[in-house]
Protein backbone atom coordinates (compact mmCIF):
# COMPACT_ATOMS: atom_id res chain seq x y z
CA UNK A 1 0.00 0.00 0.00
CA UNK A 2 3.02 2.30 0.55
CA UNK A 3 4.26 1.61 -3.04
CA UNK A 4 0.26 2.47 -4.36
CA UNK A 5 0.30 5.75 -2.35
CA UNK A 6 4.03 7.01 -3.26
CA UNK A 7 3.25 5.93 -7.00
CA UNK A 8 0.59 8.62 -6.94
CA UNK A 9 1.65 11.24 -5.03
CA UNK A 10 5.60 11.86 -6.61
CA UNK A 11 4.77 12.70 -9.85
CA UNK A 12 2.47 15.45 -8.37
CA UNK A 13 5.02 17.52 -6.05
CA UNK A 14 8.62 19.25 -7.24
CA UNK A 15 10.27 17.52 -4.48
CA UNK A 16 9.46 13.30 -4.92
CA UNK A 17 12.39 12.57 -2.88
CA UNK A 18 10.74 14.05 0.08
CA UNK A 19 7.63 12.24 0.40
CA UNK A 20 7.31 10.11 3.23
CA UNK A 21 5.13 7.55 4.11
CA UNK A 22 4.87 5.55 7.64
CA UNK A 23 2.75 3.01 8.70
CA UNK A 24 0.50 2.75 12.36
CA UNK A 25 -1.10 -0.43 12.78
CA UNK A 26 -3.45 -1.51 15.69
CA UNK A 27 -6.12 -3.87 15.48
CA UNK A 28 -9.04 -2.02 14.34
CA UNK A 29 -6.65 0.28 11.43
CA UNK A 30 -4.17 0.99 9.61
CA UNK A 31 -3.43 4.63 9.44
CA UNK A 32 -0.67 5.84 6.60
CA UNK A 33 0.97 9.03 7.35
CA UNK A 34 1.96 10.87 4.17
CA UNK A 35 4.81 13.46 4.72
CA UNK A 36 5.67 15.81 1.61
CA UNK A 37 7.84 19.14 1.58
CA UNK A 38 6.25 22.32 2.81
CA UNK A 39 5.55 23.98 -0.45
CA UNK A 40 4.30 20.77 -1.60
CA UNK A 41 1.22 20.29 0.37
CA UNK A 42 -1.21 22.46 -1.59
CA UNK A 43 -0.46 19.94 -4.78
CA UNK A 44 -0.71 17.44 -2.59
CA UNK A 45 -4.54 17.94 -1.25
CA UNK A 46 -5.65 20.25 -3.97
CA UNK A 47 -8.48 22.49 -4.70
CA UNK A 48 -11.54 21.95 -2.52
CA UNK A 49 -9.48 18.84 -1.33
CA UNK A 50 -10.24 16.89 -4.63
CA UNK A 51 -6.81 15.02 -4.89
CA UNK A 52 -7.00 14.07 -1.54
CA UNK A 53 -10.04 12.73 -1.69
CA UNK A 54 -8.84 10.82 -4.91
CA UNK A 55 -5.99 9.53 -2.98
CA UNK A 56 -8.13 8.40 0.01
CA UNK A 57 -10.46 6.69 -2.47
CA UNK A 58 -7.82 4.28 -4.32
CA UNK A 59 -6.34 3.85 -1.11
CA UNK A 60 -9.64 2.67 0.20
CA UNK A 61 -10.63 0.73 -3.30
CA UNK A 62 -7.20 -1.26 -2.64
CA UNK A 63 -7.45 -1.98 0.38
CA UNK A 64 -10.90 -3.34 0.05
CA UNK A 65 -9.77 -7.16 0.87
CA UNK A 66 -8.29 -6.21 4.64
CA UNK A 67 -10.60 -6.52 7.73
CA UNK A 68 -9.22 -3.43 9.41
CA UNK A 69 -10.41 0.49 8.56
CA UNK A 70 -7.81 2.30 6.55
CA UNK A 71 -6.71 5.36 6.77
CA UNK A 72 -4.56 8.28 4.76
CA UNK A 73 -3.40 11.59 6.55
CA UNK A 74 -1.53 14.34 4.97
CA UNK A 75 1.03 16.60 6.61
Amino acid sequence: MKTLIETIVQPLVDHPEEVQISVEETDEKIRYHLTVHESDVGKVIGKNGRIAKAIRTVVYAAGADVEKKIYVDIM
